[in-house]
């Protein structure tokens, strides 16, 4: 059986690769965990040696891997660099602070005694990496868990099937001892099997809330860790006080960037109604400036969504608002690149919605955006809170005290004033609800990638 990556472009097949057979999994998982003592032997500074230069050696393809990515799944590429730059920025960093991040914890000198909490490795870290960012979300695991002394295996997304073996390449390019970092082609009956027969030691996925719930599933008395980031349904709150044109601008791209496919984009947007009509006209000004065509086109501002099925379930919800009462800003008609193909989606913002309304409660992963009108704090943090997710949350603001009043009343793993859509990756990425659990990159990030063991030596007698 072969895997193949549909280009949403032109709807052909780009790559077509053969499923790993299940002998070659047991292998590659077997020579990981042979890999692993020798790996968590070798010195913190030498794996950093080794992960750096993984790192410098991806970052020399970028002038295959831009119109690779643009082809698998649709990204302008104009946008390219900005992946990798984001995936060299949270690889340095946490290659960066994995020495004192690593070291041991030391309670308060009790004399006669030497004791410490020692950070072990788990072993073996199984990756299951999503297509949207490809190369920025799978790099939250597998640089620290290798820097950990964890060895690596990664099953990346179908539509991104390439990414895989660029990070293998990368790796193999900077000398990585054998079975430290493997990759395979994988069904999702054969993720099940490496998960429910204890092949892997942890398991980090990144992906939708139902492919979270089968990895739960898979895992049901195994007792392994497991790092779940899943989706969201992020929220803005647009206050009296803000700018306003910066406030629309910004949310334009954090809601449109990459067609709205990202986990933390702004989905929905609540507004001050003493600004509604001033945001909402320079919003939809902002839009209508984007450019809808072939993403290899270096004019191209926006691109088609990952397949066909994805952009009719989009264009649903914006039906079904409509049908309720919803306003549609955007004529489609700007945008004449939707004749290229049904995965070519024009952008669209609505007005005079609620949350009765799927495109308001449940995540859209697209091109569209609901804005309403609210009368104050109060009212925006009820409904920023009305969600299932809980992801990431923007205020637009001067008033730096009401934010933080603000931010400790919303349900959210990050919590942004002024900006949005962003991974800081010296702070902790994790969510809340249905949003997922667990956390990657800064410091604590390696708490999930690590055992504690703790050291109780009497050194006197």
């Amino acid at each position: 059986m072969t895997v193949k990556c549909v280009s949403p472009v032109n709807g052909e097949v780009y790559a077509e690769r053969e499923y790993s057979d299940d002998g070659v999994v047991d292998k590659t998982f077997a020579a990981a965990h042979e890999a692993q003592g020798d790996w968590a032997a070798v010195p913190i500074s030498k794996r950093a040696e080794y992960c750096t230069a993984a790192v410098d050696a991806m970052l020399a393809m970028g002038h295959e891997i831009f119109p690779e990515l643009s082809w698998q799944m649709g990204r302008p590429v104009r946008y390219g660099q900005g992946e990798l730059n984001g995936f060299e920025e949270r690889a340095r960093h946490m290659i960066s602070i994995a020495e004192t991040s690593l070291a041991p914890v030391r309670p308060a000198e009790q004399p006669g005694f030497d004791r410490y909490i020692q950070r072990d490795p788990l072993g073996v870290v199984f990756t299951i990496a999503p297509w949207n960012y490809p190369y920025l979300t799978a790099v939250n695991s597998i640089i620290p868990a290798l820097m950990a002394g964890n060895t690596v295996v990664l099953k990346h997304a179908q539509n991104t099937l390439l990414v895989a073996e660029r990070f293998q390449q990368a790796f193999d390019k900077a000398g990585l001892p054998q079975g430290v970092f493997q990759h395979l082609m994988l069904s999702h009956g054969q993720t099940a099997r490496i998960i429910s027969e204890n092949l892997a030691d942890m398991v980090c996925f990144t992906g939708s809330v139902p492919g979270g719930a089968s990895i739960e599933k898979a895992a049901v008395g195994k007792f392994i860790p497991i790092g779940l980031e899943l989706g969201g349904k992020d929220p803005a709150y647009v206050r009296g006080d803000c700018d306003v044109n910066y406030a629309a601008e910004n949310l334009v791209d954090g809601a449109f960037f990459n067609s709205g496919q990202s986990c933390c984009g702004i989905e929905r947007i609540y507004v001050d109604e003493k600004i509604f009509d001033a945001f909402v006209e320079r919003f939809v000004e902002v839009v209508n400036e984007y450019v809808l065509g072939d993403p290899l086109d270096e004019a191209t501002t926006l691109g088609p969504m990952i397949k066909p099925d994805a952009a009719d379930f989009v264009r649903g919800q914006i039906e079904d608002a409509v049908k309720a009462g919803a306003k549609a800003h955007i004529d489609a008609g700007r945008f004449p690149a939707t004749s290229r193909g049904p995965a070519y989606m024009a952008p669209q913002v609505l007005t005079n919605v609620n949350h009765q309304m799927s495109v308001m409660t449940e995540e859209s992963f697209g091109p569209v955006v609901g804005i309403m009108a609210v009368k104050n704090d109060d009212e925006a943090i009820a409904l920023m809170n009305d969600s299932d997710f809980g992801l990431t949350a923007s205020v637009w603001s001067t008033d730096e005290a009401a934010v933080r009043a603000i931010g400790a009343q919303v349900n959210t793993g990050t919590f942004f004033m002024n900006r949005c859509d962003y991974l800081d990756p010296a702070l902790a990425w994790t969510g809340v609800n249905d949003s997922g659990r667990g956390c990657t990159l800064s410091s604590l990030g390696y708490e999930a990638l690590t055992r504690p063991k703790s050291y109780n030596l009497r050194t006197t007698i």
